[in-house]
Order: structure tokens, then sequence, then C-alpha cells
């Protein structure tokens, strides 16, 4: 497995794996998941001659099979294996058994996300240095710093074709974009844009320009935003050293006793139990199912689950601070017609204690359908105030705050032992309470959301809560120290060498941006750390 140069990533419709390794073979490199994180690492390693065999718990979709309607290509799309809830945050009420928004199937949840593609800020890295000691709060500094990933970050930009990077311009504008904008200038907003999105705006890396046909927060039809399904999935396959294995639920990794890991046991197709071995695993299974396989692989010699001598496996889970602002407007708006986050506020996202919160949070345009505003706008709500909703749809205009919440270590991801899935597993339970920094936040936004629309005319303003999450991160974070993390700068577990975690999982703060694109900024890396590795024989 010599490290080579990384090629080009043409995009083909369909990712169909040629190449086969033997289930024996103890020379691969074995990824969990096939989203932003373990897709983008499988192209990057496949494309340095490393042999990867990845490994998707769900079906493989495309272009063609996806549907442009949102209960459907919820039903198509999402992992909907059970799940258990708990805490005082209003999803353990509203929605018990979907704390989270995640996609099962080839891809993961980049087919199925809006697309937005922001930075950190110098500051969000130091979230210990910047913001000191918050009561109840697990703050801690990443083990890196912008500068340290910005020529990532660039590679990222130029891979997902980001807008406003690379002299790629920006989309459109549509209505709620320009209601949004209209009450930003009204408040003495600066930063409102279309924002850089992973959208093409025009024709790029043998995908179209998007057509703007709404309905786009599921499965882009057009191939114009960035998925691993049809870009880095079939890049890695084309190499010759990539093998995808859908409908693979990986239950448990396997270690010898030196404690290193020596492959998985996955339920195929057909639920018949199958073993792969491998020199290396890498998890991406997004923030709940990776802390779930690492607890679920508990031993004798790792009685607490793998690499968790910190007792940090599950922890720290962050999901973002979020709400939405919906407001009716004197005119038709369509907020369903163009892109479903068509703009951004960047104003709020910076540190200022004065507003009674530290860190920031960002407001951002939100779309939704008929059949999810009638879910989400007003869970459990009926009667004349809520019909009235429903009636004035096409009216609505609506936003989104999205923010840094706080890590605490009784937020965390743990074994249901008392449910189990159609596996035989014991669910993931998901606990969540809100942290004071985290409401005042979200109040805060919800203030400016309000004035914003009304200093445009808006004839009702009504705010709702979080919707389940799709920004999930934490649960095995980076730290410079083994005690107070789970893995190193590399996203290389402290505890086991050649155990690796590869998705948002690593987060060490939320930041107050939509976190792909520093789950792909992070692959990137990775991969670059472990191709090296792999070609001095040191892992």
């Amino acid at each position: 497995m010599a490290a080579g140069t990384p090629g080009g990533s043409e995009p083909s419709k369909m990712a169909v794996s040629t190449k086969t390794y033997a289930q024996d073979d103890a020379g691969v490199v074995v990824i969990i998941g096939s989203g932003a994180g373990g897709g983008t690492l499988a192209n990057e390693l496949a494309q340095r001659g490393v042999d990867v065999v990845l490994l998707e718990a769900g079906t493989q979709q495309s272009t063609s099979t996806y549907v442009n309607d949102e209960w459907a290509s919820f039903n198509q799309l999402a992992w909907r294996d059970l799940r258990t809830t708990s805490g005082s945050f209003r999803l353990a009420k509203d929605f018990p058994n979907l704390p989270t928004w995640i996609c099962k199937t080839v891809g993961g949840t980049t087919t199925h996300w809006a697309g937005a593609s922001l930075r950190f800020r110098e500051h969000e890295f130091k979230a210990r240095t910047t913001y000191g000691t918050v009561a109840g709060a697990n703050l801690l500094d990443w083990p890196l710093t912008l500068t340290e990933l910005e020529p990532y970050y660039a590679r990222a930009e130029d891979k997902l074709g980001v807008t406003r990077t690379n002299d790629i311009p920006g989309l459109p504008g549509n209505n709620n974009f320009k209601v949004l904008y209209n009450g930003a200038q009204k408040l003495g907003y600066e930063h409102c844009h279309t924002g850089r999105m992973a959208i093409n705006s025009r024709p790029r890396a043998g995908r179209p320009a998007c057509q703007q046909l709404g309905f786009c927060f599921q499965g882009c039809k057009m191939g114009a935003k960035w998925s691993t399904l049809y870009t880095e999935i079939p890049a890695a396959i084309q190499t010759g050293h990539c093998e995808l294995r859908s409908q693979a639920h990986v239950s448990q990794i396997e270690h010898d006793a030196q404690g290193r890991v020596t492959g998985v046991v996955y339920f195929d197709a057909q639920g018949h139990p199958q073993r792969q071995r491998a020199r290396l695993v890498c998890v991406a299974g997004n923030s709940i199912e990776t802390p779930r396989l690492l607890l679920l692989s508990a031993s004798a010699k790792y009685p607490d689950g793998l690499a968790n001598s910190s007792g940090q496996v599950g922890r720290n889970y962050l999901r973002h601070t979020t709400g939405s602002v919906f407001a009716v407007m004197p005119e038709p708006v369509h907020m369903y017609r163009g892109t479903t986050m068509a703009g951004i506020i960047q104003d709020e996202s910076h540190h200022d204690p004065k507003r009674g919160f530290v860190a920031g949070y960002e407001l951002e345009t939100v779309a939704v359908g008929l059949p999810f505003a009638a879910a989400f706008i007003a869970p459990g709500e009926w009667g004349p105030d809520f019909a009235a909703i429903m009636d004035g749809y096409d009216h609505l205009a609506g936003l989104w705050v999205v923010g840094e919440d706080m890590p605490q270590e009784s937020n965390r991801v743990t074994l249901n032992t008392s449910k189990k899935d159609q596996w035989g597993l014991p669910v993931p339970h998901v606990h969540y309470d809100d942290h004071p920094n985290d409401v005042a936040m979200r109040e805060h936004g919800f203030k400016q959301g309000k004035a914003l629309y009304e200093s445009v005319g808006a004839t009702r303003v009504f705010l709702a809560p979080p919707y389940p999450s799709t920004h999930n991160m934490g649960t095995c974070r980076m730290s410079a120290k083994a005690s107070e993390g789970v893995v190193n700068a590399h996203g290389q577990t402290h505890d086991i060498p050649n155990l690796f975690i590869s998705d948002g999982s690593q987060y060490t703060s939320g930041a107050a941006v939509n976190p792909t694109l520093t789950i792909v900024t992070l692959a990137i890396r990775q991969a670059e750390h472990i191709a090296a590795r792999l070609s001095a024989g040191e892992l």
C-alpha cells in the first residue's frame, strides 16, 4: 500500500465496486460509514494507493431514484432505527425516538443536507481560552488551530465547489433571501449574502449547475449539490483500491491480545454475520452511531468500550443551539422555491459576552414544505391558529438560528440495554439538557429574528422549537491530553493506535457554523497522516 499523489474525482452517478477484497485480508483499511467523513477519507486514501473496504449500513440510491418529496425522501434516506431520549430539551417530548436526523444510505447525511459550507473562526478552536470558565460546561481547546487547518480547508472548498471561494459565484437569492436581506439592512447587519454553499452555481467537476428546483434539502435530483454518493465514492472505486459494501451494519470492532484492532463484525443484507479483517479501522458513523459502536465493542480488556480510558466516549454530545423564526408576510413569498438555505447573516457569530452569553450564532434562511411545516413549526399544536399558519403557507418567510452550544459531560450517548434493534443490539440513548448559555443564545436569536421580520412588515411572527438535529457533533472529542478526550489531532484514538474516528464525533466544540466542511477538511488531513504512517510502516 504505497502512498502516492491524489488524483482527480470526476463524478459518476453510481458507485459500483469491481474490486473485492477477501474477508481475511488483514492489509485493508476498513472505513465504517460513507458520509462526509468516511466517503471523503475512502477517496483520499484510495487515490494514494491504500486498499480500502468501505462499509455502509444503508442501501444505495442515486439522482435518478431520489424522490423530490419530503416525507417520501425521509422514508427513503433517513436512519429510522429505534433510539430513545431523555433530558430537558424539547425534542425529548416532541420526538422521543427521533432526537437526531441522519441518513442510512450510501453517501450518509451528504445525501440530505442544505449544503452550507463555512469555516470555523480562529477563536472557535480555543473555546476554553476564549470563553473562560462557564459553569456546567466542559470546555476544551482543540489541539488544532485555524492556521494549521487553512490549507486543508482550501482543498475541501475546492473539492466541494463551495460558492464564493475559488472564483465561484454565489447562488441567486430567492424571495426568502430577499425578505431576510431587507430585514438585515433595516437592523444594520453588514454581513448578509446567499452563503458559501456546496451547490454548483455553474457547471463544475462533472456536475451541473443548480436549477433552483426547490424542496432541495433532501437528495439533489440534479446532482448540483456535493455528496460523497456521486463524487468521492465513485472516484475511490475507479482507482481500483476501494470496495464499497452497502447494507453492512457493523456490530463490533475486534482486537487482539495486545489491544490493537484486527477487524470488524457486521450483518450483511441477508442479516448474516460477517467478519472483515483490517490493518486499521476508521469509524465514521456520525456522533450517535460512532460512540455506540465503541461501547458495543467492550471486552475483557476494554470493559468500558474501545478507546474509553478517559471515560469520554459518548460524552459532550453537541447539536448546536437552534430554533426557527417564521413570519407571515403581506405578499406571497413561496419560500420553498430555490435553495433551502438561501442566505445567511453572520453579524451575530462573534464572541461578545455583553449579549448575555458566550460564543455566537448565525441566522440562516430555512424553508420547509407543507408537510414538514405541519410537523415541525408547532409540534403537537392544532386548532384555528395552527390552521391559519397552514392556510398562509405561501406567505411564510423563515430563518433558522444556529449557534455554538456548550459541551456538557452529562449530554451523552449511552446504550439502552432494555431496548434492542433489529439485530438484537442495545439501541443508543441520547440524553441532552440545554445549558443556560444555550437558552440565552436562542432567546437572543429569537428576538433578533422577530425584529428583523417586523422591520419589513410581517403581519405575524412565531417562534418554532428545535427540530431533530442534523448537526451532530462531539461524543469522541479531540484533546491534547488522553485524559480529556478520545482522539488526538489526527483523529487517532489515544488508546488504540490503529483505530481512528473520522466524523463529527471528533469535534472538541461545535462553533457557530454548519459542520460538514470541517468534517471533510479533517478527513483530508487524516488521510494524509494515515497514508504517510502506512508508507513508513508505522501503522
